[in-house]
């Protein structure tokens, strides 16, 4: 007899355990781990659902009080052991449920139902066919006539191959019935095959190679000899923007595919446009698939289903594609490895970088990072030896860099220069209108309501303990006091700036409409497109509108980080930088990094073509380092500054950060939680523990949040501190009515 340890599939707490059921010999075959089965569960043996995470042939307890297996689940796609493995590896790691961490790897949540395509054919000659036409039409049996005449229709090699079974039902208007007693006479066949829905392919591909320069083709001789040899490691690549990473990744893949492998290439959402999938579908055709946010349920459960079976070798996608079913896996790629939507926002709240590393190991797989601005946690690591560093210094195709202007918005301030627009910027718009070159302006809007600063002198409010700016807390529709969420320090809302005495202090921030509106107004023949939230509806809404501007038919497109990531305009030579300092202001440690890395990513879209590129960097703070650095590209100078802060406020990469967020609808019971964990994890004395005080969204949907931050140099510390609170909070009943959810910062 076969007993499965299953999981129940319910996010609670106390049900996160498994349990054993039999296992009927009539189903045995269809199982496996992974599986999604219906069991009996409880008391009342009502039928919930599971997953079976270990078979064996021992039960664990008397066989007489196990339970058995109503049924399996045949669709859907079966979890492989290795990513349950995976899911237990984030549990322990990042603090939630094992259903939540296998929720996390399961590509399909539900099931979905296989799309079949039937075709009808004939059984019959022509010569045949022709008498039974005229036999049903004597017996008026015009529904018959109609198929057998559409058929007869069909040239010779048609003929054979038949015609949709969708349009006889849908087009002559024919009854099933019908179709069913041709068949029964054995004049018509009919046959059915399984359809992949796909997103992409629209065409033909062709094979699009570049030739590589000397130090592209020596960074990918030095990976491919490694993972020849059987060697597994993590590379960084850190090239300037244009430098062809891209190129790299495709010729990697080349090889690591030769070898019967798969690849997985993962890219931020709002980079995975058309024109970037499209260049590995040129290089690779069919054998590359795509998953995305936008996919129907459908799209996305038969591209795992695809790749399950073997008949794709390359998954492109944001972070969900990590967990791509493939059973040979050779290569991780994450391409702009910086970005922050490679961190969960959910729980499990695990970070793509750690995860595909950990899988790779799992599963003897080599993992590329790429970035023109690489986080300091990658970067970190290279330097220190635990990855290998290679860079890219030039841009690919002997393009130049652009030269970049930084603009004083206080000088412009003075000069009673109260446009969103510099002089500098409107004047180069006006140079690009006549050239017909093109033009995109960038709002770096980050920080955007969410700091309060001078017009006059710059200057954000600041805490005096954490190097943070405040953040406004807002009340009737005012600002009443500013806080900051990482110590709880706070003061009312000033009348006059603290540093120059000015009254012009307010919160700071436009938005992509308003500019817009101003493009319009300066510049009146202008032809613009939007890129945001409110323009990019729909499942190719980012796509259309990128297609659209690199087709020439605007001259200027606005928009937020969206349009900076990974896209090629050989015509655009101008940048406009609309406030490039807000995200400065946002009372996160990283600002000065998530600065640099915006500034820098949207200044590499000027000149990637033939045309020299310039860049308008407006800011309140151009003495700020990571406005220096942004400007010059100078990524070691910026990483230099940045890491001796980093060092003296034991902030990652250098130290480990462990955020416990407590919630409940009772404020409270939230409160007294919060205090509670802040004791809890001071028990430690290695942990310096900051707050408990509120979360930045302090409040959502009735929900009150409240935040304890424990920094310590061992993140194996920090990983028992939360398994302590775990097993406190399962134990402390009067707490029942809070959650908790932990997120980890950390260089390991």
């Amino acid at each position: 007899m076969l007993f499965a340890d299953i999981i129940i599939d319910i996010s609670v707490k106390n049900l996160d355990k498994t349990f054993q059921y039999s296992v009927p010999s009539e189903i045995e075959n269809d199982i496996s781990i992974g599986s999604l089965v219906q069991i009996p569960f409880g008391n009342g043996n009502r039928p919930l659902k599971g997953y079976i995470v270990n078979l064996s042939e021992k039960p664990s307890l008397d066989i007489s009080k196990i339970k058995s297996i109503i049924s399996v689940e045949k669709q859907g796609v079966v979890a492989e052991s290795h990513l349950l493995s995976l899911a237990g590896w984030i549990k322990q790691n990042y603090g939630s449920t094992m259903n939540d961490a296998i929720r996390a790897v399961m590509p399909v949540k539900r099931e979905i139902k296989e799309k079949v395509v039937k075709t009808v054919f004939p059984l019959v000659d022509k010569k045949q066919m022709k008498a039974l036409i005229e036999e049903f039409a004597k017996k008026h049996n015009t529904a018959r006539v109609r198929v057998l005449k559409c058929l007869l229709e069909l040239d010779e090699v048609l003929y054979n191959k038949g015609i949709d079974y969708g349009f006889i039902i849908k087009e002559l208007k024919v009854s099933k019935t019908v179709i069913d007693g041709l068949k029964q006479k054995n004049i018509i066949g009919i046959e059915s095959a399984k359809k992949y829905r796909n997103p992409f392919i629209k065409g033909t591909f062709t094979e699009n190679k570049h030739m590589l320069n000397e130090t592209q083709q020596y960074i990918k001789d030095s990976i491919l000899s490694d993972f020849n040899k059987g060697i597994r490691k993590t590379y960084l690549i850190h090239g300037v923007t244009g430098s062809g990473k891209t190129e790299v990744y495709m010729s990697v893949i080349d090889d690591v595919v030769a070898h019967q492998k798969q690849a997985i290439v993962l890219i931020p959402e709002i980079a995975l446009t058309f024109q970037t999938v499209s260049r590995f579908y040129n290089r690779f055709g069919t054998r590359v698939s795509v998953i995305h946010s936008r996919l129907s349920d459908g799209e996305r459960y038969d591209q795992f289903v695809r790749a399950k079976e073997g008949s794709i070798d390359i998954m492109i996608g944001p972070r969900s594609a990590l967990f791509t079913p493939f059973k040979n896996l050779g290569l991780i790629v994450i391409d702009e490895e910086h970005e922050t939507s490679y961190q969960s926002e959910m729980p499990p709240k695990y970070h793509t970088r750690e995860v595909a590393i950990h899988r790779a190991e799992m599963t003897g797989a080599s993992v590329i990072l790429g970035s023109a601005t690489p986080s300091l946690e990658a970067y970190y690591r290279a330097v220190n030896g635990e990855y290998k560093l290679f860079k890219l210094e030039k841009r690919a195709g002997g393009a130049m860099l652009p030269d970049v202007y930084i603009v004083d918005l206080r000088e412009e301030f003075a000069k009673k220069n109260y446009s969103i627009f510099s002089e500098k910027l409107s004047s180069l718009i006006k140079e690009r209108l006549i050239k017909h070159e093109q033009t995109i302006i960038f709002i770096n809007r980050r920080g955007y309501a969410g700091s309060i600063s001078c017009r006059q002198c710059g200057k954000a409010i600041g805490c005096p303990h954490c190097s943070v700016s405040l953040k406004p807390h807002i009340y009737k529709g005012s600002v009443s006091r500013l806080k900051c969420h990482f110590c709880g320090y706070e003061i009312p809302m000033p009348d006059v700036c603290p540093t120059c005495g000015s009254k012009y202090i307010d919160i700071f921030g436009i938005g992509t409409q308003q500019v817009e509106e101003a493009i319009k107004k300066n510049f009146p023949c202008v032809r613009t497109l939007r890129m945001d939230a409110d323009t990019t509806g729909g499942k190719e809404g980012h796509s259309k509108i990128l297609e659209r501007f690199k087709n020439g038919e605007a001259d200027i497109l606005i928009g937020t980080q969206m349009i900076v990531k990974g896209h090629d305009f050989p015509n655009v030579t101008l940048v406009g930088i609309i406030a490039a300092d807000l995200s400065l202001n946002t009372g996160d440690y990283r600002a000065s990094e998530r600065t640099y890395q915006l500034i820098a990513q949207a200044a590499g879209r000027a000149g990637r073509g033939n045309k020299k590129g310039e860049v308008v960097l407006q800011t309140y703070q151009p003495e700020h380092y990571s406005i220096i650095c942004a400007a010059r590209q100078d990524y070691e100078s910026f990483y230099k500054q940045e890491i001796v802060i980093r060092q003296m406020l034991q902030y990652p990469p250098v130290s480990n950060i462990l955020g416990i967020l407590v919630f409940s609808k009772n404020e409270e019971n939230a409160s007294k939680l919060a205090i509670e964990v802040s004791e809890l994890t001071k028990k430690y004395e290695m942990i310096t523990v900051l707050g408990p005080t509120d979360a930045p969204i302090a409040k959502a949907k009735d929900i009150y949040r409240k935040m304890v931050y424990g920094k310590c140099f061992s993140y194996s510390v920090l990983c028992s501190v939360k398994d302590c609170i775990e097993d406190f909070k399962e134990k402390d009943t009067k707490y029942n009515d809070c959650g908790i959810n932990f997120e980890f910062n950390m260089t390991r």
